[in-house]
Protein backbone atom coordinates (compact mmCIF):
# COMPACT_ATOMS: atom_id res chain seq x y z
CA UNK A 1 0.00 0.00 0.00
CA UNK A 2 1.46 3.34 -0.96
CA UNK A 3 2.11 6.22 1.38
CA UNK A 4 1.39 9.76 0.31
CA UNK A 5 4.44 11.94 0.81
CA UNK A 6 4.71 15.69 0.45
CA UNK A 7 8.10 17.01 -0.64
CA UNK A 8 9.40 19.41 -3.18
CA UNK A 9 10.05 16.60 -5.67
CA UNK A 10 7.12 14.18 -5.35
CA UNK A 11 3.66 13.93 -3.87
CA UNK A 12 2.72 10.27 -3.67
CA UNK A 13 4.08 6.76 -3.63
CA UNK A 14 7.51 5.74 -2.44
CA UNK A 15 10.15 8.40 -3.04
CA UNK A 16 12.31 7.86 -6.10
CA UNK A 17 16.02 7.36 -5.69
CA UNK A 18 17.58 10.68 -6.57
CA UNK A 19 20.21 10.67 -9.30
CA UNK A 20 21.87 13.82 -7.93
CA UNK A 21 22.51 12.47 -4.46
CA UNK A 22 20.96 11.09 -1.30
CA UNK A 23 17.49 11.88 -0.08
CA UNK A 24 16.73 13.80 3.12
CA UNK A 25 14.44 12.62 5.89
CA UNK A 26 13.83 16.28 6.67
CA UNK A 27 12.19 16.68 3.24
CA UNK A 28 9.62 13.99 3.95
CA UNK A 29 6.19 14.59 5.45
CA UNK A 30 4.38 11.24 5.25
CA UNK A 31 0.62 10.90 5.45
CA UNK A 32 -0.42 7.42 6.57
CA UNK A 33 -4.03 6.28 5.88
CA UNK A 34 -5.83 4.30 8.58
CA UNK A 35 -6.04 1.17 6.43
CA UNK A 36 -2.25 1.04 6.26
CA UNK A 37 -2.09 1.06 10.07
CA UNK A 38 -4.29 -2.07 10.10
CA UNK A 39 -2.43 -3.82 7.27
CA UNK A 40 0.92 -3.24 8.94
CA UNK A 41 -0.04 -4.91 12.22
CA UNK A 42 2.30 -7.80 11.49
CA UNK A 43 5.84 -8.49 12.72
CA UNK A 44 8.20 -5.88 11.22
CA UNK A 45 10.67 -6.88 8.49
CA UNK A 46 13.47 -7.62 10.96
CA UNK A 47 11.27 -10.24 12.60
CA UNK A 48 9.45 -11.53 9.53
CA UNK A 49 11.53 -14.71 9.31
CA UNK A 50 12.17 -15.39 13.00
CA UNK A 51 10.84 -18.58 14.53
CA UNK A 52 11.25 -20.37 17.84
CA UNK A 53 13.97 -22.57 16.33
CA UNK A 54 15.96 -19.49 15.24
CA UNK A 55 16.05 -18.11 18.79
CA UNK A 56 19.45 -18.80 20.36
CA UNK A 57 19.00 -19.22 24.11
CA UNK A 58 21.91 -18.25 26.31
CA UNK A 59 23.07 -21.59 27.76
CA UNK A 60 23.70 -19.90 31.11
CA UNK A 61 20.08 -18.68 31.30
CA UNK A 62 17.68 -21.67 31.45
CA UNK A 63 14.66 -19.33 31.54
CA UNK A 64 15.27 -18.55 27.87
CA UNK A 65 14.89 -22.17 26.78
CA UNK A 66 11.90 -22.55 29.08
CA UNK A 67 10.26 -19.53 27.43
CA UNK A 68 10.49 -21.20 24.02
CA UNK A 69 8.82 -24.34 25.38
CA UNK A 70 6.02 -22.44 27.14
CA UNK A 71 5.29 -20.15 24.20
CA UNK A 72 5.30 -23.04 21.72
CA UNK A 73 2.66 -24.75 23.81
CA UNK A 74 0.68 -21.52 24.13
CA UNK A 75 0.65 -21.11 20.34
CA UNK A 76 -0.48 -24.70 19.82
CA UNK A 77 -3.34 -24.13 22.24
CA UNK A 78 -4.72 -21.31 20.10
CA UNK A 79 -5.72 -23.63 17.28
CA UNK A 80 -9.39 -23.92 18.24
CA UNK A 81 -12.40 -21.84 17.23
CA UNK A 82 -11.77 -18.13 17.34
CA UNK A 83 -14.04 -15.20 17.95
CA UNK A 84 -15.07 -14.64 14.36
CA UNK A 85 -17.14 -16.37 11.73
CA UNK A 86 -18.74 -19.69 12.62
CA UNK A 87 -16.80 -19.92 15.84
CA UNK A 88 -18.27 -16.62 16.97
CA UNK A 89 -21.82 -17.70 16.16
CA UNK A 90 -21.41 -20.86 18.21
CA UNK A 91 -19.93 -18.82 21.03
CA UNK A 92 -22.93 -16.53 21.36
CA UNK A 93 -25.64 -19.03 20.46
CA UNK A 94 -24.57 -21.28 23.33
CA UNK A 95 -23.98 -18.30 25.65
CA UNK A 96 -20.71 -19.77 26.78
CA UNK A 97 -18.70 -17.94 29.42
CA UNK A 98 -15.44 -16.27 28.54
CA UNK A 99 -12.44 -18.61 28.68
CA UNK A 100 -11.20 -19.26 32.20
CA UNK A 101 -7.56 -19.08 33.22
CA UNK A 102 -4.83 -17.07 31.53
CA UNK A 103 -5.59 -16.21 27.92
CA UNK A 104 -2.39 -14.25 27.61
CA UNK A 105 1.32 -14.25 28.38
CA UNK A 106 3.49 -11.41 29.56
CA UNK A 107 7.18 -11.68 28.64
CA UNK A 108 9.03 -10.24 31.60
CA UNK A 109 12.68 -9.38 30.97
CA UNK A 110 15.24 -6.68 30.32
CA UNK A 111 16.11 -5.12 26.99
CA UNK A 112 18.05 -7.26 24.54
CA UNK A 113 17.03 -10.70 25.87
CA UNK A 114 15.02 -11.45 22.73
CA UNK A 115 11.47 -10.68 23.89
CA UNK A 116 10.45 -9.26 20.52
CA UNK A 117 11.98 -12.27 18.73
CA UNK A 118 9.91 -14.57 20.94
CA UNK A 119 6.76 -12.46 20.56
CA UNK A 120 7.08 -12.51 16.77
CA UNK A 121 7.77 -16.26 16.87
CA UNK A 122 4.55 -16.73 18.81
CA UNK A 123 2.68 -14.78 16.12
CA UNK A 124 4.17 -16.95 13.37
CA UNK A 125 3.55 -20.21 15.27
CA UNK A 126 -0.10 -19.52 16.08
CA UNK A 127 -2.21 -21.69 13.71
CA UNK A 128 -4.32 -18.99 12.10
CA UNK A 129 -4.17 -17.05 8.86
CA UNK A 130 -2.36 -13.69 9.11
CA UNK A 131 -5.63 -11.76 8.86
CA UNK A 132 -6.66 -13.29 12.21
CA UNK A 133 -3.46 -12.30 14.03
CA UNK A 134 -2.20 -8.82 14.89
CA UNK A 135 1.24 -7.66 16.01
CA UNK A 136 2.26 -4.13 16.92
CA UNK A 137 3.80 -1.87 19.50
CA UNK A 138 1.70 -0.14 22.11
CA UNK A 139 2.21 3.14 20.23
CA UNK A 140 0.95 1.56 17.01
CA UNK A 141 -2.11 0.22 18.83
CA UNK A 142 -2.98 3.61 20.31
CA UNK A 143 -2.49 5.16 16.87
CA UNK A 144 -4.94 2.61 15.45
CA UNK A 145 -7.54 3.59 18.06
CA UNK A 146 -6.96 7.23 17.20
CA UNK A 147 -7.43 6.55 13.49
CA UNK A 148 -10.41 4.18 13.67
CA UNK A 149 -12.08 5.11 16.95
CA UNK A 150 -12.55 2.80 19.92
CA UNK A 151 -15.61 0.87 18.75
CA UNK A 152 -14.29 0.33 15.23
CA UNK A 153 -10.98 -0.92 16.64
CA UNK A 154 -12.88 -3.43 18.78
CA UNK A 155 -14.77 -4.61 15.71
CA UNK A 156 -11.58 -4.78 13.63
CA UNK A 157 -9.56 -6.80 16.13
CA UNK A 158 -12.42 -8.65 17.84
CA UNK A 159 -12.36 -11.49 15.32
CA UNK A 160 -8.66 -12.15 15.80
CA UNK A 161 -7.20 -15.21 17.40
CA UNK A 162 -4.15 -13.42 18.83
CA UNK A 163 -3.01 -9.86 19.53
CA UNK A 164 0.69 -9.32 20.30
CA UNK A 165 1.67 -6.00 21.88
CA UNK A 166 5.36 -5.15 21.98
CA UNK A 167 6.67 -2.51 24.40
CA UNK A 168 3.43 -1.96 26.32
CA UNK A 169 3.69 1.69 27.40
CA UNK A 170 2.98 2.25 31.08
CA UNK A 171 4.30 5.81 31.23
CA UNK A 172 1.02 7.53 30.36
CA UNK A 173 -1.91 6.63 32.67
CA UNK A 174 -4.48 7.79 30.11
CA UNK A 175 -3.14 5.58 27.33
CA UNK A 176 -2.75 2.67 29.75
CA UNK A 177 -6.44 2.91 30.73
CA UNK A 178 -7.48 3.25 27.08
CA UNK A 179 -5.61 0.16 25.93
CA UNK A 180 -6.58 -1.82 29.03
CA UNK A 181 -10.24 -1.08 28.25
CA UNK A 182 -9.70 -2.15 24.65
CA UNK A 183 -8.01 -5.40 25.68
CA UNK A 184 -10.82 -6.17 28.13
CA UNK A 185 -13.32 -5.95 25.29
CA UNK A 186 -11.14 -8.13 23.07
CA UNK A 187 -10.70 -10.77 25.78
CA UNK A 188 -14.49 -10.94 26.10
CA UNK A 189 -14.58 -11.87 22.42
CA UNK A 190 -12.04 -14.65 22.83
CA UNK A 191 -8.88 -12.90 21.61
CA UNK A 192 -5.68 -14.23 23.19
CA UNK A 193 -3.06 -11.69 24.26
CA UNK A 194 0.71 -11.55 24.49
CA UNK A 195 2.73 -8.55 25.62
CA UNK A 196 6.06 -7.09 26.64
CA UNK A 197 6.36 -3.75 28.45
CA UNK A 198 8.66 -0.88 29.28
CA UNK A 199 9.56 0.75 32.58
CA UNK A 200 7.37 3.09 34.59
CA UNK A 201 8.84 6.44 35.63
CA UNK A 202 10.79 5.98 38.84
CA UNK A 203 11.25 2.24 38.34
CA UNK A 204 14.99 1.81 38.09
CA UNK A 205 16.29 -1.44 39.55
CA UNK A 206 17.59 -3.84 36.92
CA UNK A 207 16.56 -1.85 33.88
CA UNK A 208 13.56 -4.10 33.49
CA UNK A 209 9.90 -3.79 34.39
CA UNK A 210 8.78 -6.35 36.96
CA UNK A 211 5.79 -8.53 36.15
CA UNK A 212 4.07 -7.65 39.42
CA UNK A 213 4.15 -3.96 38.49
CA UNK A 214 2.83 -4.66 35.01
CA UNK A 215 -0.06 -6.74 36.32
CA UNK A 216 -0.92 -4.10 38.90
CA UNK A 217 -1.01 -1.35 36.28
CA UNK A 218 -3.39 -3.23 33.98
CA UNK A 219 -5.56 -4.14 36.99
CA UNK A 220 -8.65 -5.93 35.66
CA UNK A 221 -6.64 -7.62 32.92
CA UNK A 222 -4.09 -9.17 35.25
CA UNK A 223 -5.96 -12.47 35.57
CA UNK A 224 -5.63 -12.99 31.83
CA UNK A 225 -1.82 -12.91 31.81
CA UNK A 226 0.68 -15.57 32.78
CA UNK A 227 4.02 -13.88 33.58
CA UNK A 228 6.96 -15.51 31.85
CA UNK A 229 10.32 -14.23 33.08
CA UNK A 230 13.25 -14.21 30.66
CA UNK A 231 16.64 -13.54 32.23
CA UNK A 232 19.83 -12.65 30.43
CA UNK A 233 22.09 -9.96 29.05
CA UNK A 234 21.55 -7.83 25.95
CA UNK A 235 22.13 -10.29 23.09
CA UNK A 236 23.11 -7.45 20.74
CA UNK A 237 26.36 -7.16 22.69
CA UNK A 238 26.81 -10.87 23.47
CA UNK A 239 30.05 -11.97 21.83
CA UNK A 240 30.06 -9.00 19.45
CA UNK A 241 32.81 -6.42 18.95
CA UNK A 242 32.48 -2.93 20.36
CA UNK A 243 30.39 -0.51 18.36
CA UNK A 244 32.39 1.27 15.66
CA UNK A 245 33.51 4.79 16.53
CA UNK A 246 31.68 7.58 14.69
CA UNK A 247 33.11 8.52 11.31
CA UNK A 248 33.93 12.01 10.08
CA UNK A 249 31.41 14.27 8.35
CA UNK A 250 33.22 13.87 5.03
CA UNK A 251 33.21 10.06 5.27
CA UNK A 252 29.50 9.96 6.07
CA UNK A 253 28.63 12.37 3.27
CA UNK A 254 30.72 10.46 0.75
CA UNK A 255 29.11 7.15 1.77
CA UNK A 256 25.62 8.68 1.46
CA UNK A 257 26.31 9.79 -2.12
CA UNK A 258 27.81 6.41 -2.96
CA UNK A 259 24.94 4.33 -1.51
CA UNK A 260 21.84 4.01 -3.66
CA UNK A 261 18.70 4.72 -1.64
CA UNK A 262 20.52 6.35 1.30
CA UNK A 263 19.38 9.47 3.12
CA UNK A 264 21.62 12.23 4.43
CA UNK A 265 20.63 14.65 7.20
CA UNK A 266 22.16 16.96 9.72
CA UNK A 267 21.28 15.46 13.12
CA UNK A 268 20.07 18.69 14.81
CA UNK A 269 17.88 19.41 11.79
CA UNK A 270 16.44 15.90 11.89
CA UNK A 271 15.53 16.27 15.56
CA UNK A 272 13.64 19.45 14.72
CA UNK A 273 11.85 17.69 11.87
CA UNK A 274 10.77 14.80 14.10
CA UNK A 275 8.91 17.31 16.27
CA UNK A 276 6.74 18.17 13.23
CA UNK A 277 5.95 14.54 12.27
CA UNK A 278 3.67 12.36 14.41
CA UNK A 279 5.55 9.29 15.73
CA UNK A 280 2.96 7.02 14.09
CA UNK A 281 4.46 8.14 10.75
CA UNK A 282 8.11 7.45 11.56
CA UNK A 283 7.93 4.08 9.84
CA UNK A 284 6.60 5.69 6.67
CA UNK A 285 9.32 8.32 7.01
CA UNK A 286 11.87 5.60 6.23
CA UNK A 287 10.05 3.99 3.29
CA UNK A 288 12.39 2.90 0.52
CA UNK A 289 15.62 3.75 2.34
CA UNK A 290 18.65 1.47 2.30
CA UNK A 291 20.66 3.46 4.85
CA UNK A 292 20.36 6.54 7.06
CA UNK A 293 23.40 8.82 7.17
CA UNK A 294 23.65 11.47 9.88
CA UNK A 295 26.21 14.21 10.40
CA UNK A 296 26.95 16.21 13.54
CA UNK A 297 25.32 13.79 15.97
CA UNK A 298 25.30 15.27 19.45
CA UNK A 299 23.60 14.92 22.83
CA UNK A 300 19.80 15.15 22.70
CA UNK A 301 18.73 18.45 24.30
CA UNK A 302 15.57 17.44 26.19
CA UNK A 303 13.38 14.50 27.12
CA UNK A 304 10.60 15.12 24.58
CA UNK A 305 13.15 15.10 21.79
CA UNK A 306 14.81 12.02 23.27
CA UNK A 307 11.56 10.06 23.34
CA UNK A 308 10.88 10.90 19.70
CA UNK A 309 14.37 9.69 18.80
CA UNK A 310 13.64 6.42 20.63
CA UNK A 311 10.62 5.81 18.37
CA UNK A 312 12.68 6.53 15.25
CA UNK A 313 15.41 4.16 16.45
CA UNK A 314 12.80 1.43 16.94
CA UNK A 315 11.41 1.88 13.42
CA UNK A 316 14.89 1.87 11.87
CA UNK A 317 15.78 -1.27 13.81
CA UNK A 318 12.54 -3.00 12.83
CA UNK A 319 13.28 -2.29 9.18
CA UNK A 320 16.98 -3.22 9.40
CA UNK A 321 18.14 0.14 8.03
CA UNK A 322 21.85 0.75 8.79
CA UNK A 323 22.75 4.06 10.44
CA UNK A 324 26.05 5.73 9.59
CA UNK A 325 26.91 8.72 11.74
CA UNK A 326 29.51 11.34 12.58
CA UNK A 327 29.74 13.22 15.87
CA UNK A 328 29.44 11.68 19.31
CA UNK A 329 29.03 7.91 19.87
CA UNK A 330 25.47 6.68 20.31
CA UNK A 331 26.08 5.90 23.98
CA UNK A 332 26.55 9.65 24.55
CA UNK A 333 23.19 10.67 23.08
CA UNK A 334 21.35 10.81 26.39
CA UNK A 335 22.40 12.69 29.52
CA UNK A 336 23.16 11.00 32.82
CA UNK A 337 19.95 12.48 34.18
CA UNK A 338 17.96 10.80 31.40
CA UNK A 339 19.74 7.48 31.86
CA UNK A 340 18.99 7.54 35.57
CA UNK A 341 15.36 8.62 35.15
CA UNK A 342 12.07 6.88 34.61
CA UNK A 343 12.53 6.35 30.89
CA UNK A 344 15.98 4.82 31.23
CA UNK A 345 14.92 1.49 29.71
CA UNK A 346 13.76 3.20 26.53
CA UNK A 347 17.04 5.09 26.23
CA UNK A 348 19.18 2.02 26.80
CA UNK A 349 17.13 0.14 24.22
CA UNK A 350 17.66 2.95 21.72
CA UNK A 351 21.41 2.96 22.38
CA UNK A 352 21.53 -0.81 21.96
CA UNK A 353 19.57 -0.77 18.70
CA UNK A 354 21.43 2.19 17.18
CA UNK A 355 24.72 0.52 18.07
CA UNK A 356 23.62 -2.61 16.23
CA UNK A 357 22.62 -0.53 13.20
CA UNK A 358 25.96 1.30 13.33
CA UNK A 359 27.71 -2.07 13.04
CA UNK A 360 25.55 -2.85 10.02
CA UNK A 361 26.53 0.47 8.44
CA UNK A 362 30.30 0.08 8.80
CA UNK A 363 30.77 -1.60 5.37
CA UNK A 364 29.27 1.50 3.70
CA UNK A 365 32.50 3.39 4.34
CA UNK A 366 35.24 2.58 1.86
CA UNK A 367 38.36 1.45 3.61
Amino acid sequence: MSTSLSTSGYTSGRPPIADAGPQALCAREPRVPAERLVAEMVPPPRFDSVRFDTYNPDPTQPSQSEAVTVLSGFAAGLGGAHASGAGRKRWFSKKQAAPTGPRGVYLDGGYGVGKTHLLASLWHATPAEPALKAFGTFVELTNLVGALGFQQTVQTLGGHRLLCIDEFELDDPGDTVLVSSLLSRLVEQGVALAATSNTLPGKLGEGRFAAADFLREIQGLSAHFRPLRIDGQDYRHRGLPEAPAPFGDEQVTKAAYATEGASLDDFPGLLEHLARVHPSRYGALTDGLTAVCLTDVGPVPDQSTALRLVVLADRLYDREIPVLASGVPFDKLFSEEMLNGGYRKKYFRAISRLTALARDAKPLVSQ
